[in-house]
């Protein structure tokens, strides 16, 4: 387990009894490393007080239970616009949306994908590149995010799908 998965494991219990769902943990850096945590409400909202709460609430923990040796920056967000795709549900929500997907597995000798989400259909992710459909292993991708259009701005507006 690495150190983002102890962290994951140590606040998520947390995370979830302040009313919020944890949407990703990272945890790297050169000389001045940065924990990374992405939280949001249900209806995907995340306001700068709730970042405050989670960012004391988290900080505590941390402070007690010691899981990452070293110092770091505690770093405490919103998943923003352009947002990380990692949760199962992430990839049914944001349907419709065009994304960017790095494989840690290549499918059909390429790695990077980019292409409107279709959602998924068992343990993968569906996605039209190119006008085919793909089907991506979700177990092989490292990273997926949202990419900055005009529709997902206008769906931001609207507070999302």
């Amino acid at each position: 387990m690495d150190a983002a998965d102890r962290v994951r494991a140590l606040l998520e219990p947390t995370v979830e009894a302040l009313g919020f769902e944890l949407v990703r943990v990272a945890y790297g850096g050169g000389q001045r490393p940065r924990l990374q945590i992405m939280a949001e409400r249900a209806d995907g909202s995340m306001t700068i007080d709730d970042c405050a709460l989670l960012s004391r609430e988290l900080s505590a923990l941390l402070d007690v239970e010691d899981p990452i040796a070293g110092e770091y920056v505690l770093e405490v967000s919103s998943p923003g616009i352009d947002r990380p795709l990692t949760r199962r549900k992430d990839f049914e929500r944001w349907a419709g949306f065009e994304v960017r997907i790095e494989m840690d597995v290549p499918v059909d000798g390429r790695r990077r994908f980019t292409g409107k989400l279709s959602g998924l259909a068992g343990e993968d992710v569906r996605m039209i590149v190119d006008g085919a459909e793909l089907r991506l292993p979700l177990a092989d991708i490292g990273k997926a995010r949202l990419v900055m259009t005009d529709a997902l701005l206008e769906a931001a507006r609207g507070r999302g799908p």
